[in-house]
């Protein structure tokens, strides 16, 4: 049996400093940089932080316990955050947990796509700042969960640690070697990695690989750019 909504875990009460304390937040989130900032930014927050890194890991997670607050975002490995966002949204109001959709990828829609299906507010990557992510979550919890009194708002931005980016930047270059097929699932993936990351040379690739995969026009020169600059960042980590 799946564990209740404890929003409140063990009575535990909010504060202004940790105005999430009591909170377990799900992230459906397949880059290991991008969890990192988020798991970060829960730590700061006072909430505890169950990780899933696709559908159906998700939906294992869920089989389990029912976090108060799921982050998806919307590229998945086996599928669109969408889909679980919808699945959240047929719930009984009383019941569904608040549903944050995020993504660092371009394209128009993406934001209205999600808050068509159900999301009570879409955050674009990079998450990076206490208070943004504080409040995207604050302002669809009920009145009594809030904390009491004046909230501490805080300008700090999290840096997540650079193991995790290396680690994400490995696993991009080895499915760029196993060829195209990978590359609707890769080319968002990358734009908010480069996004988090602020890495203007990955931007740049990452832009150039997008475009040539659009228009299905110099692909292997495209996909060689990126992997030029993951190896290079990746050496780079290797003497450090």
């Amino acid at each position: 049996m799946p564990e209740e909504l404890g929003y409140l875990a063990m009575n535990v009460k909010a504060t202004a400093v940790r105005p999430l304390l009591g909170l377990t937040v799900l992230v459906v989130e397949d880059s290991r940089f991008a969890s990192e900032a988020l798991r970060l930014l829960c730590i700061r927050s006072g909430a505890r932080i169950r990780r899933a890194d696709s559908l159906g890991a998700a939906h294992r997670h869920l089989k389990v316990y029912r976090p108060a607050v799921v982050i998806v975002d919307l590229g998945l490995p086996d599928g669109s955050g969408i889909e679980l966002i919808e699945e959240f949204a047929q719930q009984d109001p009383g019941q569904r947990p608040v549903l944050l959709a995020c993504s660092g990828a371009d394209g128009e829609g993406l934001e209205d796509a999600a808050l068509a299906a159900g999301a009570d507010d879409f955050l674009p990557k990079p998450i990076a700042s206490v208070s943004v992510f504080q409040q995207a979550i604050l302002a669809h919890l009920p009145a009594d969960m809030q904390p009491s009194g004046p909230r501490v708002l805080s300008d700090d931005a999290v840096e997540p640690d650079t193991l995790a980016l290396n680690e994400d930047l490995s696993h991009i270059d080895a499915l760029l070697q196993s060829g195209a097929d990978t590359l609707p699932y890769v080319a968002p993936f990358l734009q908010g990695l480069a996004r988090l990351s602020g890495d203007e040379a990955l931007k740049t690739a990452s832009a150039r690989l997008t475009r040539a995969f659009a228009q299905e026009r110099g692909l292997p020169a495209a996909i060689e750019k990126v992997r030029d600059v993951i190896r290079t960042r990746l050496r780079t980590a290797e003497l450090v």
